[in-house]
């Protein structure tokens, strides 16, 4: 009460020293930043709607099914825009994929069939075009590398159907990393975008294009305040690549990646957690496999550039020319230190456009032939792994011990992978090595892991084997004893 007594006493103040003044309330308030903004926004919506279209595509009929109704092709609706005056446009990919018809409709409501010049399921971008018979406007695909957090933008497109829908919010975030993507980076907003602005542009206060609008974070399927496009510097170089090859081509190492933390870096004595570890040299014809880089190696430098993490070296990688030869930097492991080790890399081209694959998907190493003799440090039931075990997965010779179970209440099973999207410890996983050591048995490891106490940093080498491809892969995981 007494602080609503006090604000009333201020506001009667400030009203007495205007009027004293003989200055007038009201003439304070013409130039307002309010008018001066939505003069921007409306500003800004003119002279970008024109380029926006609506996209309204027919699915291919489905094949095989004896029911009328599952016969029927489906339809989506997205968003997209011109980018030259000859009528290429750019979309999402996932709002064109699998059709068999593409109908784009101008702000004039004129209608045109489109075709699909090029797509890049890695980046969810698609390259139609229309043809017209005339000069089209078109936008500009602006530095998206400018754009800062708290910049005002506008969202253009068609959600729910509703073309040349316009929405305004500011950038949340400019290099966001997603569970959603393995591969990108995006710019984060909360400018309104639903289901039908998929592939909109993101403009800022200059009309230009600093975003393909291409999903939502949301707990309902509509927006919750969470937006991510595409930055529009990617956009322009799959657009570019497409027009020129038809499809994006990007260098590849053949390797499977994860990042050092600061766990991976107080055990190996690195002065700071920066690199990407090679857990898995998957590609044995690949770039990195034939310059001779191994599993375990950390990759520090690639053409003379520091790696943060893993993310940061599969878009150095994806972004330089296949057949390209640059220089990568690493550190092997040889005993108690890290040798540093440079070698020149002709890059290999990266065989597909997925974003994953089911081989990325961690499957259990079958618990059958393990022992009953367990232990439970970190939480995790503990099992040897017998020779016939071995022996069946090709694992012959290699240390290691089984992990039969997680207790779900244990810190250690909150642990993710490095993109977030899956737990880095699973069932049937077989841990070879913990903070450089071999785990030869279940007391060696039990031994290791006695001495530990909370706050020491914890690196362990485990094996996960993937039943598809019935191939193994090595992954590191990282944390701290709790």
């Amino acid at each position: 009460m007494t602080y609503y007594k006090s604000a009333i006493r201020f506001n009667l103040f400030l009203i007495f020293a205007f009027l004293t003044s003989g200055i007038s309330i009201s003439a304070q308030t013409t130039d307002k930043p309010a008018d001066r903004l939505s003069a921007s926004f409306a500003q800004v919506a003119k002279k970008v709607e024109s380029a926006v279209v609506n996209i309204d595509t027919k699915g291919k009929i489905p094949v095989g099914s004896r029911n009328d109704d599952d016969r029927r092709p489906s339809g989506s609706i997205g968003s997209g825009f011109i980018v030259d005056k000859t009528g290429y446009i750019l979309t999402n990919h996932h709002v064109v994929e699998d059709s068999s018809r593409i109908t784009v409709r101008l702000k004039s409501n004129e209608e045109f069939a489109a075709k699909i010049v090029g797509m890049d399921e890695e980046t969810d971008m698609a390259v139609l075009k229309i043809e017209a018979g005339r000069d089209l406007p078109f936008l500009v695909l602006g530095n998206s590398d400018n754009a800062e957090i708290g910049d005002w933008v506008l969202a253009i497109g068609s959600p729910f159907g509703l073309e040349q829908t316009v929405t305004a919010g500011i950038v949340s975030q400019t290099r966001r990393e997603t569970p959603y993507s393995a591969f990108q980076k995006f710019i984060q907003t909360d400018a309104a975008i639903n289901r039908g602005n998929s592939g909109g542009p993101l403009v800022n206060m200059d009309g230009e294009v600093i975003g393909v609008n291409s999903m939502i974070a949301s707990t309902t399927g509509d927006y919750n305040g969470i937006g991510f496009a595409l930055p529009s510097n990617e956009a322009n170089y799959v657009y570019k690549q497409i027009l020129q090859n038809g499809r994006v081509r990007r260098g590849y190492l053949g390797v499977i990646l994860d990042s050092v933390k600061r766990e991976f870096a107080k055990v190996y004595g690195l002065t700071e957690p920066k690199g990407a570890i090679v857990t898995d040299v998957r590609d044995r014809s690949g770039a990195a496999a034939i310059a001779g880089i191994q599993t375990g190696d950390i990759i520090i430098e690639f053409n003379g550039l520091q790696v943060s993490n893993a993310q940061d070296l599969i878009e150095k990688v994806a972004s330089t020319t296949p057949d390209k030869e640059v220089n990568v930097t690493y550190l092997r492991e040889n005993g108690t230190r890290l040798d540093r080790k440079t070698v020149l890399v002709k890059l290999s081209e990266r065989p597909s456009n997925n974003v994953a694959t089911d081989e990325d998907t961690p499957k259990k190493l079958p618990l059958e032939g393990t022992s009953q003799k367990t232990l439970q440090p970190f939480g995790l039931t503990l099992g040897e792994l017998l020779p016939q075990v071995a022996t069946l997965f090709k694992i012959e010779g290699q240390p290691g011990i089984v992990i039969k179970s997680i207790n779900q209440s244990s810190y250690i099973s909150d642990l993710r992978n490095s993109n977030g999207t899956e737990a880095a410890i699973t069932e049937g996983d077989v841990i070879q090595r913990i903070n450089r050591t071999p785990v030869t048995d279940l007391r060696t490891f039990n031994e290791i892991a006695a001495k530990l106490k909370k706050g020491d940093a914890v690196v362990l080498h485990i094996l996960n084997f993937n039943r598809q491809t019935r191939t193994v892969s090595q992954r590191i995981v990282q944390f701290t004893v709790q």
